[in-house]
């Protein structure tokens, strides 16, 4: 197992049992002692556990694994539902793209594409990340949202945010969530994640929530919104049938990236 699949099945198991020991996780994946310290150290020093004596305990409050570390996750099927999201831009569009690693992939496939050399691409964006990845791309124009960073998903949120974003219209936007229950209601891990996500959504013509198969049927802390703000859910071809019966009957356009 490399390192970032480590940590976030650290994490994984804090979130359940609530306290892990450096005996105990050196033994589940087959790592040193040593090793296992400098990962607890590691996720410590990012807030996202407390170190004790021989161990950790979690975080009394929620946490987000940092986005550099869940890029690691569920590659492929991000990959595709990032071709997918693509293929739904036409060239001249202004399209939205909140923070998260399925819409960095979808970042990365807007900037492959060699059809929008003459009529280009706008994309505003509260991920720092994804600016960055798209600044060199002469034919794509990027609009930064400006606000507060938030340090562990590279996002943009507060006032200035919503400033902007009331301000503008935006022909698509791709909202990535944490967790889509089975009534059909996407959520964060964030409030203030939320309140920029929902904000983004009604400033589109058309808001596509995407999020991998792994997080349809959760929940999160903070709710976004259902399928009267976000028509269309697109999402990888893992997606249980029961899963897709309910979010259909829930209203959503259940799209599957295959």
């Amino acid at each position: 197992m490399n390192r970032a699949n480590r940590l976030t099945a650290i994490l994984d198991l804090l979130a359940v049992r609530g306290d892990v020991s450096v005996e105990e996780l050196a033994e589940r994946f087959d790592a040193s002692a040593a090793t296992i310290r400098r990962d607890l150290d590691s996720l410590s020093e990012r807030r996202l556990l407390t170190r004790t004596h021989g161990g950790a305990v979690a975080q009394s409050v929620a946490y987000e694994l940092p986005i550099r570390y869940k890029s690691h996750q569920r590659t492929s099927q991000k990959e595709r539902i990032a071709q997918a999201a693509s293929a739904l831009v036409a060239p001249g569009s202004v399209v939205g793209l909140s923070g998260g690693t399925t819409t960095t992939a979808i970042a990365a496939a807007l900037a492959a594409r060699e059809d929008l050399a003459d009529q280009g691409l706008t994309v505003v964006t509260n991920a720092v990340n994804i600016a960055a990845q798209l600044a060199t791309r002469p034919d794509i124009k990027v609009v930064v949202t400006g606000g507060v960073i938030h340090s562990r998903s590279y996002e943009l949120v507060g006032p200035f945010v919503e400033q902007l974003l009331a301000g503008i219209a935006l022909d698509i936007a791709f909202i990535g969530v944490n967790a889509v229950s089975a009534e059909g209601m996407a959520s964060t891990h964030d409030e203030r994640e939320a309140a920029v996500n929902r904000l983004m959504a009604s400033r589109a013509r058309r808001a596509v929530i995407v999020a991998d198969s792994s997080k349809i049927g959760a929940s999160a802390f903070a709710a976004v919104g259902g399928a009267d703000l976000f028509p269309t859910l697109l999402t990888d071809d893992g997606l249980a049938p029961a899963d897709r019966r309910s979010l259909t009957e829930a209203g959503f356009d259940v799209v599957l990236a295959d």
